[in-house]
């Protein structure tokens, strides 16, 4: 889906070596199956589901085209998550942590009432072949909806100056 389609700002998860990286351990996980199957050893087997497990989570990842974070003239839209109302969020903020060798954006996106009467769509419930697939949210106990930019395919800190712009622009 496009910037078009969605009806306003929309970026989707980039091609990157994440993308690659799930793949590659698709192959491995047919192999190892494949091995399991014609050997009849149990460790082939738990490497497979394993490596089936860990490919069938990150699945979204290959999901280019598809929107995951967004807006429009009605609020913010979270892939899995809902359409949030401009009126509801308190504050948008671009938090960036260090871990080891590298850093990491998070967008934190503040609600002034619960998620619940903020949610002008709800997302949250998904198909069963979706249920343990990777979320690009997460929720606070504070009624912070987090949503890490690392694994999309813009900028962090245009994401964050984009979805503040709208922010300010519709909720007056």
């Amino acid at each position: 889906m496009t910037t078009k389609q969605a009806g306003g700002y929309s970026v989707s998860y980039g091609r990157e070596e994440s993308t690659f990286a799930v793949l590659v351990v698709w192959v491995l996980a047919a192999v190892a199956l494949a091995a399991a199957w014609l050997t009849g050893l149990t460790i082939w087997l738990a490497l497979g589901v394993a490596a089936a497990g860990y490919a069938y989570y990150n699945f979204p990842l290959l999901e280019t085209g598809r929107p995951t974070l967004g807006a429009n003239q009605y609020g913010i839209f979270i892939q899995a998550f809902g359409l949030i109302r401009w009126r509801a969020i308190d504050g948008i903020d671009l938090i960036s942590m260090a871990e080891r060798d590298t850093t990491i954006h998070e967008l934190q996106i503040k609600l002034r009432v619960p998620f619940g009467s903020a949610l002008v769509a709800d997302w949250r419930k998904q198909p069963l072949h979706r249920a343990l697939m990777r979320l690009p949210w997460s929720m606070t106990h504070d009624n912070v909806v987090r949503v890490r930019l690392g694994p999309l395919n813009q900028p962090a800190d245009e994401i964050h100056r984009t979805l503040t712009r709208m922010w300010r622009h519709f909720r007056s």
